[in-house]
């Protein structure tokens, strides 16, 4: 059983997580800026109360408890920072690069899981699927901070034998976290869900339990059988109009209206900036398609908005 570090625990990825780990008998130090409820329930379980960027303490965390993996979590958007990343967020994550993989490194770990996001690659021109190859054209806060962290842990660990692990994940649902798919298919100021011709253009996205099951193959794989970049997402993209179906399902939409499709994409460039979820709905037909051929050799990639829960 391997001793794994989790940064940003408390958060709605870091909690799946932890209660998968702890049911594989692994021993959790978690670290976040606020308690959860396996800190009096579980003995596997070491919660250290603290901002990630508090180098000295997760430092000592890592030096004394001969961490196997790393699992940074922390600086992510849906799991512990607001869809709003201003440069205060920045600054935290930058602060945390500057000491993490640096400690990991010193110390001996196995490896490190970073999550960054598939938004790196922005919208791809063509037909042709997105892989860890395609050009990052993504331009926002969020992509400029996960593109800076994948840099800073790739020029860390380049001469390490601490693997270096970057999880490219689409953005993430459950069954009752889907706000990241209703930005797609309803708009805010209407108060109405909206659709395309027959709605069967679609999106990829990730389902938490897929990530979740991908960081724990990294964790049971053999030294040596994995590295680098891997897009993590469904395996394959869902439809807006399976979205608005599901949203309807459980009362979180709804009239619906049709509408023209557009005939071309321009974004409100400012806004995609800083908020996360922005999306401007004459992106919907562009190649959202991304492809997660790589990471299946680590994991099943089984949930879908179907069986999720």
């Amino acid at each position: 059983m391997a001793n794994v570090l989790i940064t940003g625990a408390s958060g709605m990825i870091g909690l799946a997580l932890t209660e998968l780990l702890l049911r594989k008998k692994h021993r959790i130090f978690a670290i976040d800026t606020r308690k959860n409820d396996f800190v009096e329930t579980e003995q596997n379980y070491t919660f250290v109360q603290c901002e990630v960027s508090d180098a000295t303490t997760v430092t000592d965390i890592i030096n004394s408890n001969q961490i196997d993996n790393i699992v940074h979590l922390a600086c992510t958007v849906d799991n512990d920072l607001d869809p709003l990343v201003t440069d205060a967020e920045i600054k935290q994550s930058k602060l945390c690069d500057k000491y993490l993989y640096a400690a990991a490194d010193k110390a001996g770990v196995k490896s490190i899981v970073l999550t960054s996001t598939t938004l790196v690659y922005g919208l791809q021109k063509g037909r042709e699927p997105i892989r860890e190859t395609t050009p990052e054209k993504g331009s926002s806060n969020y992509v400029d901070m996960k593109l800076a962290s994948e840099k800073a842990l790739a020029k860390a660990l380049k001469k390490s034998d601490t693997i270096p692990v970057i999880a490219r994940v689409a953005p993430i649902y459950t069954s009752e976290f889907t706000e990241n798919m209703r930005e797609h298919v309803y708009d805010k100021k209407e108060d109405v869900g909206y659709i395309f011709k027959d709605g069967e253009y679609g999106y990829s996205f990730c389902c938490l339990y897929n990530y979740v099951d991908f960081i724990s193959g990294i964790i049971d794989v053999p030294s040596g059988r994995y590295e680098g970049i891997y897009n993590i997402c469904d395996s394959r993209p869902t439809t807006a109009k399976e979205i608005l179906e599901y949203e309807r399902e459980h009362h979180r939409i709804g009239a619906v209206i049709q509408r023209n499709a557009p005939s071309g994409v321009s974004f409100n460039k400012s806004k995609a900036k800083s908020d996360y979820r922005y999306f401007d709905p004459s992106a919907s037909f562009g190649n959202w398609n991304i492809d997660n051929t790589r990471a299946k050799r680590i994991s099943t990639f089984r949930w879908n908005l179907a069986n999720t829960k």
